[in-house]
């Protein structure tokens, strides 16, 4: 289910402020952030934001195209290193 457009897309409160002061200041850095549920709204666009996925922090630079996604979608939690040589059962 999507969110109320009363509500307002869901934004960390901390990661809004760090942007917003940022855009004050006109400044570009590297925000680190854990919120892999925050909406991506327009004023975030031309930062820097490291996604926090279990184990580091991965930058993603913000783009217009990501608008209306979630942080997490752009930082994957799995890595797949393939499938075992020796599995006998896949070969059955």
């Amino acid at each position: 289910m999507t969110r109320l457009l009363k509500k307002n897309p869901f934004v960390a409160n901390h990661l809004l402020r760090k942007i917003e002061k940022l855009n004050m200041k006109e400044e570009k850095e590297t925000i680190l952030t854990w919120s892999r549920a925050s909406t991506i709204i327009p004023t975030m666009i031309g930062h820097t934001i490291a996604i926090y996925n279990g184990k580091e922090h991965l930058p993603i630079y913000i783009t217009d195209s990501m608008i209306g996604h979630k942080l997490g979608e752009f930082a994957p939690t799995l890595t797949f290193n393939g499938h075992p040589k020796k599995d006998n059962r896949s070969r059955r």
